[in-house]
């Protein structure tokens, strides 16, 4: 009994030596956008953890390296900085590769590998770089629970892994081993809660690698589709449900995804890929382990297909449907931005701004109007809102000093498609005034040659050094 003891004692000193070696430590000097005053940005400092993977790659968050202007990274047991870029991010998941510079920075050392899906109490050790110290920390836990959750970073829906090991700041993309290979990615913690975080799992990092192998990351593609679940009886009855059958509701589309010409408003989804679709919307992805059915969506790369059991009018019928969409192409309001500055456009005093989670997230009294807009689908008509974020105080004008967050539907009486339709509208317009106009028929005039006369003076007074930021 002792000799077996002693040698599983050696055999994880070894596996503790060997995932060490290849744990990095990770400097960001960051330039943060101020969405309330968009032509301000601040500069920020933080660090993270990172682990080298796919022959001299380092494998950490997005949010950890985001918003980045100076990266440096420093591998453990060394005092060394070195300099390092984003090769490949993806905001989606929270995940992002970074490449050094000096090739010397992975001599003797060796990349980790991807292992699969953790079970549920499955044992764990997270390895980083937290805050309250300099040197490599580990701590252990168990794999509580797997299911979709929502990401901090880009606020989507995806799998994500939760364990009840220590996680604090700055063990941000260190890796959680299990049998020396990466199980999982560390993201983000609760906040007042004991020991409660998460982990990308490898399923998304393995989609991540594979989505950037031809050198281009494309993202995780995204349906379109809103549905309610059929738990109800009544609910059941009305569409014609038998009762062996369990599926959701389609009770919105997205008119510019492909879904919207296979499924129609009142079709049952009673399968995805031959998985069923329970009445709650979950299917089981594992043995006895449920999460949204999604989950199949989340696994497909972009430009692949997916196969869909329906019941409309009481009848089965099998879809296939493209997936050829993220995110950002299907919604009102695009996902969370990241490594870009704010548009903004000034003029005569009024600064207009697209429509952002950002901008949404800074302004917790913003208006409900503005809220819902966020969970509307985009249209060929219409892919962006423009708000008029705040009026830069004048006299020239006098009386609307006092609008912010305003929503903007008409241009002169005409709408437009989009923040750059706007701004091209407004600048080369002969107009006498411009008359903005919102859904509820509220109006502001603005002076259209007032307006393009104090403009160098307003920039000047608010030390704003340009009038427009766009693409």
């Amino acid at each position: 009994m002792k000799i077996l003891l002693l040698i599983t004692l050696i055999f994880s000193l070894n596996a503790y030596a060997n995932v060490k070696d290849s744990i990095v430590k990770i400097y960001t000097v960051s330039k943060v956008p101020n969405y309330s005053t968009p032509w301000n940005s601040t500069i920020h400092r933080s660090h993270g953890s990172g682990s080298i993977v796919l022959h001299n790659r380092i494998l950490t968050n997005a949010h950890v390296v985001a918003n980045e202007t100076f990266i440096e990274v420093k591998r453990h047991g060394d005092t060394k900085r070195y300099e390092a870029e984003v090769e490949f991010i993806s905001h989606q998941a929270d995940l992002a590769l970074l490449k050094v510079k000096d090739t010397t920075f992975f001599d003797g050392t060796e990349s980790l590998e991807l292992g699969s899906l953790p079970a549920i109490q499955q044992k764990v050790n997270v390895y980083g770089f937290p805050f309250g110290g300099n040197s490599l920390s580990v701590s252990s836990g168990i794999v509580s629970r797997i299911e979709h959750n929502r990401y901090a970073h880009s606020r989507e829906l995806f799998l994500a892994i939760q364990i009840d090991a220590a996680v604090n700041p700055g063990n941000s993309g260190g890796p959680a081993i299990s049998n020396g290979k990466i199980v999982g990615i560390v993201m983000q913690q609760i906040k007042k809660s004991q020991n409660i975080g998460y982990l990308v799992p490898p399923e998304l990092v393995k989609h991540f690698f594979d989505d950037i192998a031809d050198g281009h990351y494309d993202g995780f593609p995204h349906i379109g589709i809103g549905t309610q679940k059929m738990e109800n009886e009544a609910l059941r009855q009305v569409y014609k449900m038998p009762s062996q059958e369990s599926g959701v509701l389609v009770i919105d589309l997205s008119v510019l995804s492909s879904v919207s010409k296979k499924i129609m408003l009142g079709d049952i989804l009673l399968k995805i890929d031959g998985h069923s679709i329970q009445n709650d919307g979950s299917v089981e992805f594992i043995p006895e382990q449920f999460t949204s059915y999604m989950y199949y969506v989340d696994k497909k790369q972009r430009g692949d297909s997916v196969k869909f059991e329906i019941l409309r009018n009481g009848k089965k019928k099998i879809v296939t449907v493209l997936l050829n969409t993220i995110a950002d192409d299907d919604l009102l309001v695009d996902t969370l931005e990241h490594d870009v500055m704010p548009r903004y456009f000034i003029f005569g005093g009024y600064v207009f701004v697209p429509l952002s989670r950002n901008l949404l997230l800074s302004n917790r009294s913003a208006l409900t109007q503005l809220r819902d807009a966020a969970s509307e689908w985009a249209t060929p008509q219409k892919e962006e809102v423009v708000v008029l974020l705040k009026v830069l105080a004048d006299k020239s004008n006098r009386g609307d000093h006092n609008f912010s967050l305003w929503m903007i539907d008409r241009l002169n009486g005409k709408t437009f498609k989009d923040f750059r339709e706007f701004v091209t509208e407004v600048q080369k317009s002969k107009e006498k005034y411009l008359l903005l106009e919102n859904k509820d028929g509220v109006k502001i005039a603005i002076d259209t040659k007032k307006a393009r006369e104090v403009e160098k003076t307003i920039l000047q007074r608010y030390s704003i050094h340009s009038s427009f930021h766009g693409e």
